[in-house]
C-alpha cells in the first residue's frame, strides 16, 4: 500500500494559498481515483482506494503545517505503513514556480512539515513530490508570502495544468516506481514549456 500525504493548513482562510498547493493536489487525486475523504481521524481526513490494483490512502493531516508528523506518524503506525511507501506532497520555496520535482530522502530546507514528518517518524527515507513556488525577492516576507493565495494572472492560468502534471506523477509512482515517475513528469514539463514558448 502507498500511503500518499498532501501537506497544508486546514480551514477555508488558506484553503487557495501556497502553502496549501499539497492539499490542492490530493484533492485532484482523490477525484480521479474517486476516493472520499470522509475519514477523521488520526489527525487527519483520510480515505482509502485503488489505483489499478494497487491499495492507496490519501491523507490530509488537520493539525497545521508544523505538525504534520503527528498525523502522519499515527496513519504509518496504524495502517503498518512502509515509509518507503509514502509520498508526501509539498510547497517548496527553492524551486521556481510551476517546477515539479520527485525526490528521495534527503533534508527538509526548512520546511516546517518535512521537518515534523522526519521527526516524528525517524527517518527522511520517504518520497517527496516537491512543487516550486518561488521565493519573494524580500527573505524576511517568506512565512507571510507562503500564507499568501496565488494572485497573479500567470500563477492561476498555470496552475491547473501544474496540479495536473503533479497528480500524474503520484500515479506513475504509484504504477511504475519513482524513478520512471520522475522522468515522465519532468518531460511533461519540458514539452508543456516548449508549447508556451511557441503560443
Amino acid at each position: 500500500m502507498y500511503l500518499i500525504i498532501g501537506l497544508g493548513n486546514p480551514g477555508n482562510r488558506y484553503r487557495f494559498t501556497r502553502h496549501n498547493v499539497g492539499f490542492m493536489v490530493l484533492e485532484k487525486l482523490a477525484r480521479n481515483f474517486e476516493i472520499d475523504l470522509k475519514q477523521k481521524s488520526f489527525d487527519a481526513l483520510w480515505g482509502k482506494g485503488k489505483v489499478n490494483s494497487t491499495n492507496v490512502l490519501l491523507a490530509m493531516p488537520q493539525t497545521y503545517m508544523n505538525l504534520s508528523g503527528t498525523a502522519v506518524r499515527q496513519l504509518v503506525a496504524f495502517f503498518k505503513a512502509d515509509v518507503n511507501n509514502l509520498i508526501v506532497i509539498h510547497d517548496d520555496l527553492d524551486l521556481p514556480f510551476g517546477t515539479i520535482r520527485l525526490k528521495t530522502g534527503g533534508g527538509n530546507a526548512g520546511h516546517k512539515g518535512l521537518a515534523s514528518i522526519t521527526e516524528n517518524l525517524g527517518s527522511s527515507d520517504f518520497i517527496r513530490v516537491r512543487l516550486g513556488i518561488g521565493r519573494p525577492a524580500d527573505k524576511s516576507r517568506i512565512e507571510g508570502y507562503v500564507l499568501e493565495p496565488f494572485n497573479s494572472d500567470e500563477e492561476l492560468s498555470m496552475l491547473p495544468e501544474i496540479i495536473q502534471t503533479a497528480t500524474d506523477a503520484v500515479s506513475e509512482i504509484v504504477l511504475s516506481g519513482t524513478e520512471k515517475a520522475s522522468a515522465k513528469c519532468h518531460k511533461n514539463i519540458l514539452v508543456n514549456s516548449l508549447k508556451k514558448e511557441e503560443e
